[in-house]
């Protein structure tokens, strides 16, 4: 396999131990070659969230989305099934539906052909003198769909293990959380100026929150506290553990799944590649990004809360005061990650050591150096059993 050359910097940069890591090369993040080889050997690889699936409730809701290129739709169909199809149509290609909605059948904006929601064509308008035409050959393909803990995951690839066990220590990680009981209240979307592993890496690390967040959460965050063990395969983490100043963060008095510190514990996970889930025992919100280029990100934004929390009015209103703050941090996130944008593209970048707190990001380094340039990473003994001992 011949490697382009962002690809060659990234394997030479991750080649050397962590305790003398530099920040990834800026072309990882700038050149189109690079971005060319992640859209082929990671987002069409591998397992991508589109959103949770509490927020598909009813047959007919769908939601599109482009992965690597392909649009999709992403739906509930009339048996309440998820399913995933192509969201190209079959007569003379237009896309067929736009952002999220609901719908008793998927009709193509251009010419009016008709599709159940399990794909198969129900009406062609003005093709009946066409002797080749037969409507059981125009069945929507499917692309693989699978719910993993109340997530919608989706991958282009035939060939991807099933996602549970591409996630099993995950799951096993937060299984007293039972994430998947959890509610969506909201989903956004938005784009960014900058690359998405900017934003990606920003949420691995807790380093940034003093400064880039002194106006909202900074002066609440203490270096010091902060642990980031090694990262596993498919994914990396850090946690907090929370104060009774928000009792939405904190276990739920009827919640007895959650013992000891775990009752106040907020799991930070960045499931690769680009699922990035703030868990608390109350309420979660998530980023998914998806690159637009190499200098804009699409960014899915959304939250919800545990079912004990989910359905209580009082609890509805200290979600409320959460989401006002979390928008106001994304804002400084916006600003700082697309600084940081703008400074990758200079003539005079060059990437500095990496803070002892931004461990996570080594270990994405490596994952996105394995996926795209044949990387082989490696878990000492020493590393697992720190991780295994956090679990």
């Amino acid at each position: 396999m011949t490697l382009n050359l962002p690809v060659r910097e990234l394997v030479a940069n991750v080649s050397l131990p962590f305790e003398r890591a530099r920040a990834m090369p800026p072309s990882v993040y700038t050149s189109p070659d690079f971005l060319k080889a992640e859209l082929e050997n990671v987002f069409a690889r591998d397992w991508v969230s589109v959103g949770r699936a509490s927020g598909l409730k009813q047959p007919g809701d769908y939601i599109a989305y482009e992965l690597a290129g392909q649009p999709i739709v992403v739906l509930r169909d009339g048996e309440g099934r998820l399913r995933a199809m192509s969201n190209v149509c079959r007569h003379r290609m237009s896309t067929l539906v736009e952002g999220r909605g609901s719908a008793r059948a998927i009709v193509c904006p251009y010419h009016g052909w008709t599709y159940n929601l399990d794909g198969s064509l129900r009406g062609a308008p003005a093709m009946t003198r066409n002797e080749g035409f037969c409507k059981e050959d125009y069945k929507l393909p499917a692309v693989r769909c699978e719910e993993w803990l109340g997530w919608i995951m989706v991958t282009l690839n035939p060939d991807a293990a099933p996602v549970a066990e591409e996630l099993a220590e995950v799951e096993a990680l937060i299984e007293d959380f039972d994430m998947g009981s959890y509610v969506e209240t909201f989903r956004e979307t938005h784009r960014w100026d900058t690359n998405w592993k900017v934003l990606a890496e920003n949420f691995m690390e807790s380093y940034h929150l003093p400064v880039c967040h002194s106006g909202t959460i900074g002066g609440l965050s203490r270096l010091e506290d902060m642990i980031c063990p090694p990262g596993q395969r498919m994914f990396n983490y850090h946690t907090i553990l929370k104060d009774d100043s928000l009792k939405i963060a904190l276990a739920h008095p009827d919640n007895t799944r959650l013992k000891g510190d775990r009752r106040r514990t907020t799991f930070l996970l960045s499931v690769y590649p680009s699922l990035l889930i703030t868990l608390t025992p109350g309420y979660f919100w998530y980023l998914s990004l998806h690159p637009h280029g190499p200098g804009q990100v699409d960014i899915v934004y959304g939250g919800g809360m545990s079912p004990d929390f989910a359905f209580s009015p009082e609890a509805q209103e200290h979600f409320a005061a959460v989401k006002r703050l979390l928008d106001k941090v994304n804002v400084e996130d916006r600003g700082c990650t697309e600084a940081v944008y703008r400074g990758l593209c200079s003539a005079l970048a060059t990437p500095g050591h990496l803070s002892h707190l931004e461990r996570p990001n080594f270990d994405f380094a490596q994952y996105l150096a394995e996926r795209t340039g044949g990387f082989a990473r490696g878990f000492s003994q020493g590393e697992l059993a720190a991780a295994a001992q956090t679990l």
